[in-house]
């Protein structure tokens, strides 16, 4: 499968790769506004010749490679859009777009899937069934654009799906996978407590929500410790808190709000319930009153284990100069699941973090950047992922 000539043009391919990558670093869009980065990859994928290409939505773009032989169809994911935050890198293809920035890795995913879809479309004769190459636009933003695409039949046929991200949180030269969830649900909570406002110097004539906010902000962080069990992972986040405006006037209401990262089903329903119960509860207490917004985001990323297997497999025969690493799940959300969990999904990271090279910051970052000799691991990763799960029946 790994001939010297596929060897060869993967190595040519990555300076397309690594340009394209640039580009678009320089030229981020937000989530649902991804216009002309889904023009610019479609203009691209048209020169390729060879591709039925489909617009399933204003900003994305999906391609079909169809081989000479029979077998399976499968999807290859990348993201595109980029986030609203102020780049701080100083590079030399750094944003153009002041307080938008690829600060996720999204153009060298989207670069690197650009660059599969050049290669097996050269090497169509050793193609067997069909490659669906989905460039999808708002992952960042829930609801996000893979359930739109899932919606739309992008997946209509497709035997089994695959993904890979870009981490540097994951030095180069790994390869990190895992079966089950990879990743988290990702829910939102907002907490309003009505109380009766009232002169600071008289509280018996009020009901303070301030006093009662606080006390479900601490019972809310003893739900994970006393009521999930502690094999399971679950954290909750109280990122907001807001009441008042003034030092000698207690405030009629306050809100809470926050982010609940949970692995499985059970204990994501658990926390939901609880996080009501906690809130009217102590709210009752204080005579406040109490409504409570839950909102389900990304479901958790479940790596099928025979897909899995495969996949590893084909890491171990054809990236020997690779550390491949069984890894705990991470507890970001990943609206890949929308594809995972409609077909057998599995979804990889590359590492990419390299500290010689200052290349240290989290995702999210303005200071975020990715060692691009990764993204010659990812490409090789989708071609080669392409020509094994295609030719196995």
């Amino acid at each position: 499968m790994m001939t010297s000539d596929l060897g060869q043009r993967i190595e040519e391919v990555f300076q397309d790769v690594t340009k394209w990558r640039r580009y678009l670093h320089q030229h981020p869009e937000l989530s649902f506004q991804e216009y002309n980065t889904a023009q610019f990859v479609y203009d691209i994928l048209e020169g390729f010749g060879g591709l039925e290409l489909s617009r399933p939505t204003k900003t994305s773009v999906v391609a079909r490679l169809k081989g000479e032989k029979p077998g399976k169809v499968i999807a290859l994911r990348a993201d595109m859009d980029a986030l609203p935050i102020k780049e701080e890198t100083a590079l030399p293809f750094a944003s153009e777009m002041d307080g938008v920035m690829h600060a996720c890795g999204h153009d060298g995913h989207t670069a690197m899937l650009l660059g599969a879809a050049k290669i097996l479309k050269e090497f169509k004769s050793s193609l067997s069934g069909e490659v669906v190459f989905i460039f999808q636009h708002a992952e960042e933003l829930p609801p996000g654009g893979a359930q739109e695409l899932v919606t739309a039949g992008v997946l209509n046929g497709v035997h089994q799906v695959a993904g890979i991200h870009l981490m540097s949180t994951y030095p180069y030269g790994t390869i990190n996978i895992r079966k089950g969830a990879i990743s988290s649900a990702s829910d939102i909570f907002t907490i309003i407590v009505q109380g009766k406002g009232g002169h600071a110097s008289t509280p018996e004539l009020s009901i303070d929500p301030l006093a009662a906010g606080a006390q479900i902000v601490t019972g809310l962080h003893h739900i994970v410790s006393r009521s999930v069990r502690p094999l399971n992972s679950a954290v909750i986040s109280v990122t907001r808190f807001h009441g008042g405006d003034a030092v000698n006037v207690i405030p009629d209401t306050v809100e809470i709000g926050g982010s609940v990262r949970t692995l499985d089903k059970e204990t994501r329903e658990l926390i939901k319930n609880r996080i009501s119960e906690v809130a009217e509860g102590i709210a009752k207490a204080h005579g406040a009153e109490v409504k409570v917004e839950y909102t389900y985001g990304y479901d958790s990323v479940i790596n099928n284990d025979e897909l899995t297997d495969e996949i590893v497999s084909m890491i171990e025969e054809y990236f020997p100069d690779r550390k491949l690493q069984w890894i705990d799940p991470m507890l970001g959300g990943e609206d890949f699941s929308a594809y995972s969990n409609t077909k057998p999904g599995c979804f990889v990271f590359i590492g990419a973090g390299n500290e010689e090279k200052g290349i240290v910051y989290p995702h999210h970052h303005p200071k975020f950047d990715v060692d691009e000799a990764s993204m010659k691991d990812g490409l090789k990763f989708h071609v080669l992922t392409a020509l094994t799960l295609t030719n196995k029946s």
